[in-house]
């Protein structure tokens, strides 16, 4: 298997620091930043970058820094893949813009044609684009609203979907998300999701508590569609025990539910499959993605059963940008990176290297309650040892003395206390453990 994609502006596959993080140039921005910036918009770590390929990136002050986070999985065929450069600077030399529902463009169309073919199932399939994955979730909800006749909408404890005034709604989180920017949508409910560290629960047994609940205080009837992440992403990575999936499919299919994955941070390889849905054969009714779709451009789509997409009257789905050409093509070139370098198993073998070193990381440090996720998709949940009492603190400080050493790691989940793990998989082994190294370094720092 190929390990490494080609692409990014020739940059050397290694971490090296030659000034603090940030150095005194990314201080010098930052000042810019607060400037001109309104304050609402927060940086994890205020390094300003020039350049970034493979699995690194270069800030302005000179240093490369190893890449842990993916824009928030969103580089997964890495930076300046070169199918994705390729593709929009040829889309780049014939036109930027029409606008899909005043001129068609072939690209929108091979998007779908794409997205058809890899989702999950067999049947008939059609497509929508947006530009966001809050945008995609949304216009899922519309959809299946339309199709159904019925206005309820279910998600689940720890859920991320989004920032649009819907969205906000359907997103469990508080602060930052929703604080301050109510009221929300209405006819938006919420079950509890199989967290098995929490909750002990088998994935039936959850499945059957969350049914308990729509069953109560929604009933069936009444309920358009139910909003799931197969694996959640900003709530902390929690993977349902296995049997929570479909057993909720199997009770929306009997009851007339459109069952919506929203695969915007799993999907498209992340989790060792095209899309986490597939590790137990579910199959949705919609998926929405986003995120790795477009190697960093701006996409997303909702995908689905022909006869649900088709319920919507025409002009009522659509956007100014949504599908952009720009943006079909870098879509195009990253499904290219994805099957030309076997992504999927790719993120497999990733997948292994983080279960294997933070598993001895766990077996080091009781602080280390958890270990989870798919793929190239790991996260490290933080506890007072010996409780499931979050250690948000801890979690921060281990986050900030990885930046500080030159390796990007993301916090997350409903507490603050998971440190996510989310690289390119166009990284080396090597770019792998050694961020796995810096990341062993600081938890014995903050000990």
């Amino acid at each position: 298997m190929t390990q490494t994609l080609t692409g990014g502006p020739g940059l050397t596959q290694e971490r090296n620091l030659v000034t603090e993080v940030p150095g005194p140039r990314s201080r010098e921005r930052l000042a810019r930043k607060k400037a001109h910036v309104a304050d609402g918009v927060g940086t994890a770590l205020p390094v300003f970058v020039e350049a970034a390929g493979g699995g690194v990136l270069r800030d302005v002050d000179g240093n490369t820094l190893i890449d842990l986070g993916s824009g928030i999985a969103v580089t997964t065929v890495g930076n300046s893949a070169e199918a994705v450069v390729r593709r929009v600077r040829e889309q780049l030399d014939s036109f930027t813009h029409t606008c899909f529902m005043v001129t068609p463009y072939d690209a929108y169309v091979d998007v779908c044609e794409a997205l058809a073919e890899v989702t999950p199932g067999d049947h008939a399939k059609k497509s929508a684009l947006f530009n966001s994955g809050s945008e995609a979730v949304e216009n899922a909800v519309k959809i299946a609203r339309v199709a159904t006749g019925r206005d309820a909408v279910v998600v689940f404890d720890h859920a991320y979907h989004g920032r649009t005034n819907l969205t906000m709604a359907m997103t469990a989180k508080v602060m930052p998300y929703k604080h301050g920017f109510g009221p929300f949508a209405g006819e938006v409910y919420r079950a509890p999701m199989s967290y098995p560290l929490r909750d002990g629960l088998s994935g039936e047994q959850a499945a059957a508590r969350a049914v308990e609940v729509m069953e109560k205080q929604v009933g069936a009837d009444n309920l358009a569609c139910v909003v799931i992440e197969p694996v959640q992403g900003e709530g902390g990575f929690v993977v349902p025990a296995p049997g929570f999936l479909p057993a909720l499919a199997r009770w929306c299919r009997e009851h007339g539910v459109v069952l919506v994955a929203d695969e915007v941070q799993s999907g498209f390889c992340r989790t060792g499959d095209w899309f986490a849905c597939d590790h137990e054969g579910v199959v949705p009714d919609l998926v929405t993605t986003a995120k790795g779709i477009a190697g960093g451009l701006p996409l997303a789509a909702v995908t689905g059963r022909a006869e649900l997409m088709d319920a919507v009257h025409t002009g009522g789905l659509g956007g100014t940008y949504g599908g952009n050409p720009l943006a079909c093509a870098a879509a195009l070139g990253a499904l290219e990176e994805m099957r030309t370098h076997d992504l999927v198993g790719r993120a497999r073998e990733v997948g292994a290297i983080l279960h294997e070193r933070l598993g001895a990381l766990a077996a080091e440090h009781p602080v280390v309650a958890e270990v989870r996720g798919r793929g190239a998709m790991v996260a490290v949940e933080l506890c007072v040892p010996g409780t499931t009492e979050p250690d948000a603190a801890r979690t921060a400080a281990v986050a900030a003395a990885c930046h500080a050493a030159g390796v990007v790691v993301l916090t997350c989940g409903t507490y603050g206390n998971v440190i996510r793990v989310l690289p390119p998989l166009s990284t080396t082994d090597a770019l792998l453990h050694e961020g796995l190294d810096v990341l062993a370094e600081a938890f014995a720092a903050t000990a």
